[in-house]
C-alpha cells in the first residue's frame, strides 16, 4: 500500500521559514514526478512546485518563485519544499502528491497525480 506522510508544518510569523517533508512508503518514486499543493479555506486546490524523478526540472507557481524549492532525495524516497519569507497567503493545507507514471516533465496539473497525503497544516500569522 502506497503512503506518502507529510510532515513539517505548523504556525509561523510572516517572514519565516519552514521546511516541508513528504516520506513515500510501498512503492519506489525514483522515475516519477512529485509534487505540493495547497487549499486554503474556501479555495480551490492549487499547484505550488513540481519536480521530476531525478530531481533536475522543477517548476514553481508564480506567487512562490524565488521563495520556495522543491526537492527530493530518492534514496530515502522523500520530497521536500523549503519556504522561506513567508506571507499570511501562504496559509494553506500543504499536500504532497506522486505521479504513478514515469515521464520526463513533471505536471503542473493535480489531475495528473494518483497518490496524496493527509496534508499538514501552514498558518502564517502577520
Amino acid at each position: 500500500q502506497v503512503q506518502l506522510v507529510e510532515s513539517g508544518g505548523g504556525l509561523v510569523q510572516a517572514g519565516g521559514s519552514l521546511r516541508l517533508s513528504c516520506a513515500a512508503s510501498g512503492r519506489t518514486f525514483s522515475s516519477n514526478a512529485m509534487g505540493w499543493f495547497r487549499q486554503a479555506p474556501g479555495k480551490e486546490r492549487e499547484f505550488v512546485a513540481v519536480i521530476n524523478g531525478n530531481g533536475r526540472l522543477d517548476f514553481y507557481a508564480d506567487s512562490v518563485k524565488g521563495r520556495f524549492t522543491i526537492s527530493r532525495d530518492n534514496a530515502k524516497n522523500t520530497v521536500y519544499l523549503q519556504m522561506n519569507s513567508l506571507k499570511p497567503e501562504d496559509t494553506a493545507v500543504y499536500y504532497c502528491a506522486a505521479d504513478s507514471e514515469v515521464g520526463l516533465l513533471p505536471s503542473r496539473g493535480n489531475y495528473d497525480y494518483d497518490y496524496w497525503g493527509q496534508g499538514t497544516q501552514v498558518t502564517v500569522a502577520s
